[in-house]
């Protein structure tokens, strides 16, 4: 079974711009990013911007981000060999 990913603030935004998530705010180590999807409520998740996440911060991130991603895209830039 594939591990999680040990990922930087800067992995995961580059991962979430993929998927049309923008940084529109960021307050003291934090950084909201917001999706507009048409029709719909804009999508929006927070991001500790810390070089190295601990893991279980890097796994609140993906369920969270699951709520807007299907598992089958999302799931390869969070698990892998690494």
């Amino acid at each position: 079974m594939p591990r999680l990913r040990r990922l930087s603030a800067r992995e995961i935004l580059r991962i979430l711009r993929v998927f049309g998530f923008s940084v529109v705010a960021t307050r003291g180590s934090h950084a909201k990013l917001k999706r507009k999807i048409e029709g719909g409520p804009p999508q929006i998740l927070t991001v500790p911007l810390h070089r190295e996440l601990a893991p279980g911060t890097v796994q609140a991130i993906y369920r969270q981000a699951l709520r807007f991603v299907s598992e089958e895209e999302l799931r390869p830039h969070f698990y892998g060999p690494d």
